[in-house]
């Protein structure tokens, strides 16, 4: 049966071509709250991971007054920086290098999700029992292709992890609303609860609903045939609809409570939105962004020489290329998508490439720091979002331009193939611009010195010279100060019951 064998292959590919883009970056630095938070998090979690959930809720108030409320979103990432401590115990490697790993992991889940949610909208039988298309084919390489280290504050540089988990779960729930035949009254309840959930997770959740909604509809009317009553009715939109009564109550009476505290100002800068003339620039040039060739530009910005050349980009495009040799022979087996299904499919990522790009556009510190070049170039957090939406949108689009051509699909997989290796060399270039940072360098061998603990007087004697570096790194930051010396004294105490410096430390 060509079905499941087909399967396979392109979920080898989603598990094989993130990670060879993503290599390059295994060693790059933490920064931002990653510094801290890896320590911090791993730590105090490491021996009861059960905690995360009260812990949680006991902060709950805190960061309601601060302006923002994502329980379970700061559920998840307190889960994946749990992750990173506890691997590196357990390989005996650098927190830093697992840190990348983790991120690497939410981005083989996000290119599976997205294969999902495309044959979702495009297949009309059972998902996993028909043959995939040639969009399943194509999509871990675009996707792949996409992930960037465009800049420092990108999502592949920067909780990589939980956003690229986001915007899996956005999918996914988009997905099961595509597939749903016959509502039942679990999935209402389950729709209900999950609306509920989303509005408390974390920004880009809040577009599962809308996503959802959109598909269903693509769907209905471009694949299915539907006509509006029969769409009306049918269940993936009245789930969808399960998913916005679920969504709508708690999301207002948070921001109602958040309005409150911050109708005075003094709450988290990162938080704040505005809607003026501004955000009508800025959404289109987020909608933009995604694309590698600006992305490029960002990552290697700062390199030195000829960044294109090297063993590298020769090791990567074989890799890939390999890859993609058994992908060309697999096409004659694979269905082929018509006009219609097509368009849907591009409708629905087109919205989903909105969606991702609307908080950058309503966020006052992307107005406030973020230049005209920077706001088409640099990543951010709204690019887990916009760069697996727009080379979603790629792919259904020139599939439906070259739709009358035979070999128009092998040479999107040429282009792609070219892509994903120039990706590849980006972030090789980024992270040899990264390593020589004085600050990377030291938090690479704080990391080294926790991954690999010494319980030897040595062993005290160079970490406490290097907590004496970190603290003075942020002289004239006293709350910095301090965070450092207690996420990196929770990580110690977790792994070897000792703190971080066991000897008087400078203030």
């Amino acid at each position: 049966m060509p079905g499941p064998r087909l399967w396979g292959h392109v979920l080898r590919r989603c598990l094989l071509l993130p990670m060879i883009v993503l290599l390059p970056l295994i060693a790059v630095a933490p920064r931002g709250d990653h510094r801290f938070n890896i320590y911090w998090h791993g730590g105090l979690f490491l021996d009861h991971p059960q905690r995360i959930i009260t812990h949680t809720i006991g902060t709950g108030e805190t960061y309601l007054r601060l302006g923002n409320f994502r329980p379970l979103g700061r559920m998840l990432e307190k889960f994946l920086d749990l992750l990173v401590l506890l691997g590196a115990e357990q390989l005996h490697v650098s927190p830093a290098i697992m840190l990348r790993l983790v991120t690497a992991g939410a981005a083989v889940a996000l290119t599976t999700a997205v294969v999902i949610f495309a044959e979702s909208v495009l297949t009309r039988g059972p998902l996993f029992g028909s043959t995939p298309s040639l969009v399943a084919l194509l999509l871990p390489y675009a996707v792949a292709g996409g992930l960037v280290a465009a800049g420092t504050n990108s999502t592949t540089t920067l909780f990589g992890g939980l956003y690229l988990s986001t915007s899996a779960l956005v999918l996914l729930v988009a997905a099961a609303a595509c597939r749903l035949e016959r509502l039942r009254w679990w999935h209402a309840v389950l729709a209900v609860t999950t609306g509920g959930a989303l509005a408390v997770f974390n920004e880009p959740a809040y577009f599962a609903g809308p996503l959802a909604t959109v598909a269903v509809l693509a769907r209905g009317w471009f694949v299915l045939g539907q006509r509006q009553r029969e769409l009306l009715t049918s269940s993936g939109v009245r789930l969808a609809a399960l998913l916005w009564a679920g969504f709508l109550p708690v999301f207002a009476v948070v921001r109602w409570i958040i309005r409150g505290y911050c109708s005075d100002g003094g709450c988290y800068h990162g938080s704040d939105v505005v809607v003026d003339a501004r955000s009508l620039l800025v959404l289109p040039a987020r909608m933009l962004a995604w694309l590698p060739p600006a992305q490029w530009q960002s990552a290697t910005e700062k390199s030195t020489g000829n960044w294109l050349w090297g063993v590298l980009p020769i090791v990567a495009f074989l890799l890939i290329a390999g890859l993609s040799v058994r992908t060309l022979k697999v096409f004659s087996e694979a269905t082929r998508p018509g006009g219609g299904p097509l368009r849907g499919l591009a409708i629905a990522a087109g919205a989903f490439l909105g969606f991702g790009a609307l908080p950058a556009a309503l966020s006052v510190e992307v107005h406030d720091y973020f230049d005209v070049r920077a706001l088409i170039e640099q990543g951010w957090r709204d690019s887990a979002v916009t760069v697996p939406a727009g080379m979603l949108l790629a792919v259904a689009v020139l599939l439906l331009v070259a739709r009358s051509s035979r070999s128009a699909p092998a040479v999107i997989l040429a282009a792609l193939v070219l892509c994903a290796t120039v990706s590849t060399t980006a972030n090789r270039a980024y992270a040899n611009t990264s390593a020589s940072w004085a600050s990377a360098q030291l938090d690479n061998r704080i990391a080294l010195a926790v991954g690999g603990f010494e319980r030897s007087p040595a062993g005290n004697q160079r970490r406490c010279a290097l907590l004496d570096e970190g603290l003075r790194h942020l002289d004239g930051e006293p709350v910095r100060q301090k965070r450092l010396t207690e996420s990196l004294d929770a990580a110690a105490q977790a792994l070897a019951g000792v703190p971080f410096c066991q000897v008087l430390r400078l203030r």
